[in-house]
């Protein structure tokens, strides 16, 4: 238990450092992005700026010597200025500070490209003069030192920015290694308790080894000793149902016979009864010819006396024919208990469609049709395989759903030295509540419109469990049933003995 904890907190730790690290190596890279970003956004800045004065120097250039490639570089320069601040803008738009400066200068650059547009449009008319002034204008100077001021501002904003980011990405280092160290430190420290508790557990597994084979060499006595008490107390067990069952009967003949007499001494009851009724109200009697069986006229209370007598008479006759139902149903499974299994190679298929025919005609009535898929053969109880299969495929016709035709189908596999067989229906199916009620002795469920005693799936799984399987159960209400049976392939005389 203790090595299993250990062993779940070692994992744990290990799942919290790769997590941990995880989660620190993600805000490592969104930091170092962050830092990435501020370069650009600085490098950008420096970009925007060498663009205005290269477009200034071009322009200054064209003033001094009209040579038109001065004037190609200017409208190259130009063209630069206001994609290159457009970029700039669109790195900084996460910041309200630094897009109030992109706003400035937004109007700043566009004023001194308006200035050098002046200054060269006065050199193509031939007047230099004008277009130096133009440079040289106070309102322009101006221009040149607000641009100046406002591109440093934000780059000490971005100083700052990149100051910040850069302390939180060397935070987050620091963090991620320790967190890597610790979480290394206590893998290692349960490594070495993991190692301390395994050789101790070695040790006392050792010790337990050598009292199991102390043990083991009386154990096998100890089970043969106490499977044949076992088999001595189930045999016990029969027969003293046997012994119940057989002397229950006695005292229902002896009720079914009395209440008989009681049957026919009623006609003779109700004639005096009546003929009393006729001289007591001063009528006349009955004539003497009248036939002997013939029933009474009654009338009022006395009549009301004869059906009441009639309908007490019926429930004893109904009580006393389903307790010898169940007593006679008690007496066969007993006798099926004490019958010896003789295992032998069946061929399950033919055994299958040799039931299929024998029910062929309620099959037929039912409007029903049986699938027998192929089937594994194995070495079992031919009787108790052909009660099993029997008894599911007769119930799988008897609670067949109304007005649907019935589909029963029967498919076999085999797995790790077992066969499978199922048995499925698309009948009224079973409520899940019930799937354990309806294996129990004498309990049935769902509606009862079907004769029965409630021992039919009692006694197969009884059957089952001799040959050594399981028995199994899945349906739904109006969904079918579907009926799982796992049994040895090889059935033996040494597993008829351990299951006894």
């Amino acid at each position: 238990m203790l090595q299993a904890l250990l062993l779940a907190a070692g994992f744990l730790v290990l799942v919290a450092v790769s997590v941990s690290s995880v989660i620190l190596v993600n805000k490592a890279r969104e930091q170092n992005s962050l830092l990435v970003h501020t370069v650009e956004v600085e490098n950008q800045i420096s970009s925007l700026l060498l663009e205005i004065r290269r477009a200034e120097s071009a322009t200054r250039a064209y003033q001094l010597t009209s040579a038109p490639r001065y004037l190609s570089e200017y409208e190259t320069a130009r063209d630069s200025v206001l994609p290159a601040l457009e970029q700039l803008a669109k790195l900084v738009s996460d910041n309200p500070d630094q897009m109030a400066g992109i706003a400035k200068l937004n109007d700043l650059m566009r004023q001194r490209l308006a200035d050098f547009a002046r200054a060269i449009d006065s050199v193509k008319d031939n007047n230099v003069a004008a277009s130096i002034d133009v440079l040289r204008d106070s309102a322009s100077i101006e221009t040149v030192q607000a641009i100046t001021d406002v591109s440093r501002a934000m780059r000490v904003q971005e100083d700052r920015l990149f100051a910040r980011r850069t302390a939180n990405v060397d935070q987050t280092q620091i963090l991620a290694s320790t967190v890597t160290i610790a979480g290394s430190c206590m893998v290692i420290a349960l490594g070495a308790v993991a190692v301390f508790l395994l050789r101790r557990s070695a040790r006392v597994r050792d010790e337990a080894e050598a009292k199991l084979r102390d043990l083991a060499v009386t154990l096998e006595t100890t089970v043969d000793e106490r499977t044949a008490d076992l088999r001595e107390a189930n045999d016990e067990i029969q027969r003293f149902a046997y012994i119940v069952s057989h002397d229950l009967r006695s005292p229902l003949v002896n009720i079914m016979g009395f209440t008989s007499e009681l049957e026919e001494l009623r006609g003779d009851i109700f004639r005096r009864i009546a003929a009393l009724s006729r001289t007591a109200a001063f009528a006349p009697a009955t004539p003497d010819d009248a036939t002997a069986g013939a029933e009474p006229e009654l009338e009022g209370g006395d009549k009301q006396l004869s059906d009441d007598f009639n309908e007490s008479l019926g429930f004893i006759k109904s009580s006393i024919a389903k307790m010898d139902r169940l007593i006679t149903a008690i007496l066969n499974l007993t006798r099926e208990g004490r019958r010896q299994f003789k295992p032998e190679r069946i061929d399950v298929c033919a055994l299958i469609n040799g039931i299929t025919k024998t029910v062929a005609h309620q099959a037929a009535e039912a409007e029903a049709t049986i699938h027998v898929g192929a089937l594994p053969n194995i070495a079992s109880d031919r009787l108790a395989l052909e009660q099993i299969f029997s008894n599911l495929i007769d119930n799988a016709l008897k609670y067949l759903r109304d007005g649907v035709p019935g589909e029963i189908s029967i498919e076999g596999r085999t797995k790790l030295g077992f066969a499978i067989f199922e048995i499925a229906d698309n009948g009224r199916g079973i409520d899940p509540k019930d799937h354990q009620r309806i294996f129990d002795l004498f309990r049935r469920a769902g509606t009862q419109d079907k004769p029965g005693q409630g021992i039919g799936l009692a006694h197969v799984r009884a059957l089952v469990r001799r040959l050594g399987g399981t028995m199994s159960v899945a349906s739904e209400l109006h969904k079918g049933s579907k009926f799982t049976i796992t049994l040895p392939i090889n059935w033996t005389e040494k597993q008829r003995d351990n299951k006894s």
